[in-house]
């Protein structure tokens, strides 16, 4: 098996449909779908067993799949090794991160990159979803959470409070929420993956089980513009509500575990110029405004 076979036959066995491969490919179905017949033929083998809820693998094929898998991370490997070496500041560097976090910190950041070096081009991916480094999804991360794989190095670019804020707006109409009534009379906006658990939904420590939910949202973004918007009360890290002028509400309390940043990259890319560029820009973006 080669490796363009390989990279087709991951494809399906990861979306389970000839579409979704070929979304991921940038290929067309039918390339997908002869590219997996002729690969099942030349092995000999039946790989995926082709089911109303789309390609299921065989045994020969979950075989099949660890042996693509090591090829996959020795090629992944060999590429990152090689662009580690590279000195140029020229190319692409792929940047993952939050909406907050991009308009704050990583856009200042390109803009001071592309007045020094602009020959290097970022692409930035603002969203919830966490890109995997280490199968080059992305070059650089810039995150709330710390990574555990040790291929992947971390630097901390902040640690701040989280605490409780309204817009003038709102606090004028409906006042200030009494501590341990569960914001009962007040209207919230809460983190929407707060909501899938079965745990207790807090704010600065007190339970909201009075209070009226009245937005979940998945962004930090999100949730500052609706509490600026007046929409309700609302949780979100002290800098970003006093970056945007907001009422704090009970600043003698904060939530439990502060908002952390960190800054990822694999071990061997930090070496690459081009993505050591854009490290120094955002690590200089962060050491700026915590100044």
């Amino acid at each position: 098996m080669n490796w363009d076979d390989a990279r087709v036959f991951l494809a399906v066995c990861r979306e389970s449909t000839l579409r979704g491969a070929a979304r991921v490919l940038r290929v067309d179905q039918a390339t997908v779908g002869r590219r997996i017949a002729a690969l099942e033929k030349s092995l000999n083998a039946t790989l995926f067993l082709r089911t109303s809820e789309g390609y299921a693998l065989t045994a020969m094929g979950e075989a099949a799949l660890k042996a693509v898998e090591k090829m996959e991370h020795s090629a992944l490997e060999l590429e990152r090794q090689i662009q580690g070496l590279d000195d140029r500041l020229t190319g692409n560097v792929r940047v993952s991160t939050t909406d907050s976090l991009a308009i704050d910190f990583l856009i200042p950041a390109i803009a001071r990159l592309h007045e020094h070096h602009p020959d290097v081009r970022v692409q930035l991916d603002a969203s919830t979803q966490m890109l995997n480094l280490a199968k080059r999804e992305a070059d650089i991360a810039v995150r709330n959470a710390r990574p555990e794989n040790p291929d992947l190095i971390a630097r901390r670019l902040a640690r701040w409070p989280v605490g409780l804020f309204a817009s003038r707006a709102y606090v004028d109409v409906h006042g200030v929420p009494t501590p341990g009534t569960a914001f009962e009379g007040h209207d919230l906006v809460v983190y929407q993956p707060y909501l899938q658990g079965n745990r207790e939904i807090t704010l600065a420590g007190d339970p909201v089980n009075r209070g009226r939910i009245v937005a979940s949202l998945n962004s930090s973004l999100l949730i500052r513009r609706s509490i600026a918007a007046g929409l309700g009360v609302g949780e979100i890290p002290v800098y970003m509500g006093e970056r945007d002028g907001l009422v704090r509400l009970w600043p003698e309390r904060t939530r439990p575990l502060p908002y952390e940043v960190w800054l990822v990259t694999h071990a061997d890319l930090r070496h690459t110029a081009r993505v050591r560029a854009v490290i120094e820009q955002i690590v200089e973006a962060f050491a700026l405004e915590n100044a």
